[in-house]
């Protein structure tokens, strides 16, 4: 699935969105301008277009002394996350919260923080007390329940934000010398005041192998999962290649060798940080073995009979 393909990520800022648009100034910012997806674009003086489309991928630099403001949170969909959950309207067809349906008392929310825009539409993260009592418009889900029910837009926007909210959790003081971590600027990232070291968002690689033989496909279950079978996945070590990844995951958890691995796709994975790059590949040789510490069992399908 393709990550919001026309969404235009926002970087720190949020003050910006939750202030009314000012009138255009002569001399000031430019007049929104539209991009290759038929959206707008706000363009700071200066800023040149990307080859993409006019700051689809440079998105407009949010200053504090009120340039390049985007729309009020009340036009605004928000992400709010309480604990491990997600807050949502509705009880069949979920979808975010909307602006103009946040209870008044909007400051128990926290200080939001901006993520992107996509058809006309802002997003903005927010993070609730987890001992503040639910709007009673609001359900509190986890995001992997959210599959399938959330719009692919706002699901996708949503896994988004709780990678975010867990960087910001985890970035707060410095690796090297403990020291509180700068606030993030015009991107995500902190630098670190006494020493200048500077932390990025952790995105974890893991490759996915579909392992075929034939009408065979070989799946693996762990412990816990019940019927649940899966193809065979793993982290990708340092100083590993992705392809030498696949066939080392694949011996490990299944004792068999593979051959002729080609790249099939991969998506964003945020459980809480991951990068899921699928491959196919041959079966080559050996006896199905699992590792006990990792699976509860492995077998070849059939492809015209998969397991329920």
């Amino acid at each position: 699935m393709p990550l919001f393909p026309d969404f235009e990520r926002v970087y720190p800022g949020a003050e910006q969105l939750i202030s009314p648009q000012p009138a255009p100034q002569a001399g000031g910012n430019r007049a929104p301008t539209p991009t290759a997806s038929g959206q707008t674009s706000i363009q700071a003086e200066g800023r040149a277009p990307t080859e993409s489309g006019a700051g689809r991928h440079a998105p407009p630099e949010l200053k504090a002394g009120g340039q390049n403001r985007l729309r009020p949170a009340a036009q605004a969909s928000w992400v709010i996350l309480q604990g491990g959950a997600i807050l949502v309207e509705g009880d069949g067809e979920v979808r975010l919260p909307r602006g103009d349906a946040l209870p008044a008392d909007r400051d128990r929310l926290g200080e939001p923080v901006p993520l992107g825009l996509t058809a006309g539409r802002e997003y903005l993260l927010a993070e609730l007390a987890e001992d503040q009592a639910l709007d009673e418009i609001w359900r509190a889900a986890d995001l992997r329940s959210l599959y399938g029910r959330l719009p692919d837009i706002e699901w996708a926007i949503a896994g988004y934000a709780t990678q975010v909210a867990h960087w910001q959790r985890t970035s707060r003081f410095c690796p090297v010398c403990g020291a509180t971590m700068g606030s993030p600027g015009l991107e995500w990232r902190r630098r670190c005041p006494g020493c200048g070291h500077e932390r990025y968002p952790i995105v974890s690689p893991a490759v996915l192998a579909l392992v075929h033989d034939g009408d065979r496909i070989l799946l693996a279950h762990k412990p816990g999962w019940g019927a649940r079978r899966s193809i065979l996945a793993g982290f990708v070590l340092p100083g590993e290649s992705l392809e030498e990844c696949v066939r080392r995951e694949v011996l490990e958890e299944a004792g068999v060798e593979v051959d002729q691995i080609e790249y099939f796709g991969s998506q964003p994975w945020p459980f809480p940080q991951q990068l899921m790059i699928g491959f196919r590949t041959r079966y080559n040789s050996g006896v199905i073995r699992i590792d006990a510490d990792e699976l509860a069992g492995a077998d070849w399908y059939d492809f015209r009979s998969m397991p329920p």
